[in-house]
């Protein structure tokens, strides 16, 4: 089951800016998707493998940075994953107005 939001309030005003806020906070999921993609596209191009590669074959022996790019590539493959997680829960969310 999708996600559900009720919203209740007295006025049609207060619901429109609800609604204005969620709108506007799926943008920022967006950007924030959009810039995560870009920094995984570096980590790509640098070591010429896929974000899905490395994390199934990669240690952290194996990139020039260590332990500290291992854990801030595969940090930003997670973060991806539930920026993009939360951002299809709220397009598919229904909104009902009390």
């Amino acid at each position: 089951m999708g996600v559900q939001i009720i919203i209740e309030l007295n006025d049609r005003d207060g619901v429109q800016a609800v609604k204005r806020a969620l709108e506007a906070y799926k943008e920022q999921l967006r950007a924030s998707i959009e810039r995560t993609k870009r920094r995984l596209a570096e980590f790509e191009r640098r070591y010429g493998v896929s974000t899905e590669r490395f994390l199934k074959e990669m240690t952290a022996e194996d990139l020039e940075g260590g332990d500290l790019e291992y854990v801030e590539w595969a940090g930003e493959a997670k973060l991806l994953e539930g920026l993009k997680s939360e951002l299809a829960e709220l397009e598919n969310a229904s909104i009902k107005v009390r």
